[in-house]
């Protein structure tokens, strides 16, 4: 854009130039003429009439000569500043080290040998700065060591998000863990939804119970929850908030707001497992050794009562002691043997405060329903183990249909202690719900507001080991329907998981994003440093993508909170199903060798798709990788539709007199050491690191949101080339 401006500027000047000199001769020429006398007039035609042809090619060459001395003074004296500007903003925002060529005229030497004392100086001032905040730092890097040595001997998987749901830190565990538990459908990475992994209901729910333990000025307000992975594994989650600064009047009254929370997991399928084929063990020794104990018993009654009795009736009695006790043992070999074909479904259940059960069961009734609540009787300090999100469910259930079928106007809650259980009863005034009406509910599925669970009541009772009955209050003309569920002792404290080495680093963590909320204003008008970018590139059999060539290796890297990740990466070669060029092969450095046996690209893509999913795709001369990606849209179904910036469109935006827009060219102007050139994952990683160095040049143009970054690129020339 400026490079056309700067030569619209000298073309003005050249025709200004040439248009004043046209004038002055012919005002010149006007009053000769006026001046002369007729015979001089005579003369001066008969001397210049036969020279015409001479003059005007002396008058052309004049011209030209003088449009050479104005493009020389051009060049020397405004595209010379305008080629150091650039120069000089490169300096200042990206390469600090970079100086400007003392060339040209004297005037451009002395400002270029000023500008570079200048900057000599601001990078010595720089430098002294860094010092100090260095020194500065040197705590922070301290602590910052610790959690690094801390994070790495935790076996737990631990996962920080914030109220998004957004992840801001995972440990090597927790992504090895997901990897294993969602067969890799569901990448965990900065910046990406928890909820892509875990049920966003039962997150909610956790956080409303921290919520309400905060309220109530409880010093460990922690929360838990079993689920089930894709793979049918049980992962035991515990929550705890990440307290954050409070609001005005929140700190007025002394509470504190949440601003995100931790997650910690454990695969507790063996655990359940081994608990659960102990029991099933246990019930079959006592149930199955019953009978025989009975008639040993039997048997050895009769022979203390009739010590007379005769030889023939002894023996069978002892006999039958005998074979009752050999039954016995075989029972016991083979339920030892055989225990784990008769499996006792049983789903783990955590301790909950029975009050904040009461409360969350009120504010899910009240919000979704707008049914009022009330609290008839609740034993304070009572805990019950119980799965929460179901047990709310069916309760919600309950209320739901004693509203619609039967008018209730008003549900009360009693809960009260029954030596190892607990009643928990909902309470009305009015309607009798009859016993076949109760049953009907049961083993209907439950629907409450538009949300569907995979759970009967029944089998909501049944996980709990509990009951469920209709009962009535003659002397109050009240109703009401009771639930028997477990009590729990409580719980003041929450044991520590077993640990065991691991290898871990917490390299993959950015709290910054706990500033970062989610938006639902389009990407277009985000700014560039706010957004999440996957770098990438690809190397190919050939350059024509139309005429066949394919994609032999991607690689790929992600850019969150203006960091390059490149632990977050994919690094992958593939099978193209067609021979290599041999011409290409020095250039990128695959083999027919490494190919053979990889997966194909309708294998890959999937993997690339869900990896940059959400973000902003970046690539160096983009539109050839993803004419690539556009024609495998019909074979895998796979339709890249986020936005894409090319770092060769953004280059001959920021530097529109410079030559050469190659990234080496690129790199060398930013001041970055070129590593990996060639390869897939070489190139992305470089191509990130080039990206990063642009969005302050970007913004210093006036162009810092991504439809700005679009436009820009979208005026070049080289946005006009097609694959």
């Amino acid at each position: 854009m400026a490079g056309k401006s700067g030569k619209l500027k000298l073309a003005l000047i050249l025709g200004g130039l040439y248009f004043l000199l046209v004038l002055l001769f012919s005002a010149l020429g006007a009053v000769l003429w006026a001046d002369m006398k007729e015979d001089e007039r005579q003369v001066f035609l008969a001397v210049l009439l036969p020279r015409v042809e001479l003059s005007i090619l002396i008058i052309l060459m004049t011209w030209f000569v003088l449009g050479l001395i104005v493009h020389a003074v051009y060049r020397a004296y405004v595209l010379a500043p305008l080629t150091l500007r650039e120069q000089a903003l490169v300096m200042v925002n990206a390469n600090p080290g970079l100086r400007l060529p003392e060339t040209g005229v004297p005037e451009i030497r002395t400002l270029a040998q000023v500008v570079n004392a200048l900057a000599e100086q601001r990078e010595s001032l720089q430098r002294d700065v860094e010092d100090r905040i260095r020194e500065a730092k040197s705590s922070i890097e301290e602590e910052k060591n610790r959690l690094a040595a801390l994070m790495s001997e935790l076996t737990q998987s631990v996962v920080v998000c914030n109220l998004d749901g957004r992840i801001l830190l995972y440990n090597n565990r927790a992504r090895l863990q997901f990897k294993a538990l969602m067969d890799g459908s569901a990448p965990i990475g900065l910046g990406r939804s928890i909820f892509a992994m875990l049920e966003r209901n039962l997150i909610t729910h956790a956080l409303e119970n921290i919520q309400q333990r905060l309220a109530r000025g409880s010093q460990q307000p922690l929360a838990n929850f079993v689920t089930t992975s894709r793979a049918g594994q049980l992962i035991r989650v515990q929550m705890a908030p990440v307290l954050g600064a409070a609001h005005a009047g929140a700190a007025a009254a002394g509470e504190r707001a949440i601003a995100g929370y931790v997650l910690m997991l454990d695969n507790i399928t063996r655990n359940f497992e081994m608990e659960s084929r102990r029991d099933s063990l246990l019930q079959s020794l006592t149930e199955g050794s019953r009978a025989s104990l009975g008639n040993i018993r039997a048997a050895v009654e009769n022979l203390l009562d009739y010590p007379d009795m005769e030889a023939d009736q002894r023996d069978r009695f002892v006999g039958i002691i005998r074979d009752e006790v050999g039954t016995m043992g075989q029972r016991l070999d083979r339920t030892a043997t055989e225990f784990s074909d008769a499996l006792k479904a049983r789903w783990p259940l955590e301790d909950m405060l029975g009050e904040d059960l009461i409360a969350a069961a009120q504010r899910r009734i009240e919000k979704k329903l707008s049914l009022p609540t009330k609290i008839d009787d609740v034993a304070e300090g009572l805990w019950v183990k119980v799965d929460s999100f179901s047990l709310l469910q069916g309760v919600t259930y309950l209320a739901s249909r004693l509203r619609d079928e039967y008018d209730i106007r008003e549900i009360r809650f009693r809960l009260a202690p029954a030596g190892r259980l607990v009643h928990l009863d909902l309470v009305w005034s009015g309607a009798v719900v009859g016993s076949q009406t109760l049953l009907a509910w049961e083993i209907d599925p439950m629907n409450v507001a538009g949300e569907n669970s995979p759970l009967t009541l029944r089998e909501v009772i049944e996980r709990h080991g509990g009951e469920i009955w209709f009962e009535r209050e003659k002397a109050t003309h009240r109703a009401f329907i009771r639930m028997l569920i477990p009590s729990a002792t409580p719980q003041e404290s929450v044991e520590s998981a077993a640990l065991m080495h691991s290898e871990s680093r917490p390299e993959y963590y950015d709290f910054n994003l706990f500033r970062q909320t989610e938006e639902s204003r389009a990407l277009d008008d985000r700014q560039l440093t706010e957004l999440t970018y996957t770098v990438f590139d690809t190397e190919t059999t050939g350059l024509e993508p139309s005429a066949g060539d394919e994609i032999i290796q991607i690689g790929a890297t992600r850019i969150v909170n203006g960091r390059l990740l490149r632990s977050e990466r994919i690094d992958q070669i593939i099978d193209p199903r067609r021979p290599l060029r041999p011409e290409g092969i020095p250039i990128h450095g695959i083999t027919e060798e490494m190919v053979a046996g990889q997966p194909t690209i309708e294998e890959v893509l999937p993997t690339f798709y869900a990896f940059s999913e959400d973000t902003v795709l970046v690539a160096h001369n983009a539109a050839f990788d993803m004419r690539f990606l556009q024609i495998k849209e019909e074979a895998t179904g796979i339709c890249f539709r986020q936005p894409v910036l090319d770092t060769l469109l953004l280059s001959a935006v920021i530097h529109p007199n410079q030559e050469s827009h190659k990234l080496e060219a690129i790199c060398e102007r930013l001041g970055i050491n070129v590593i990996g050139r060639h390869t897939a994952l070489g190139d992305a990683i470089v191509t990130g690191e080039v990206f990063l160095k642009m969005v302050p040049l970007l913004a210093e143009m006036g162009i810092r949101t991504l439809r700005e970054a679009r436009e820009a690129a979208e005026r070049t020339y080289y946005a006009r080339i097609k694959y």
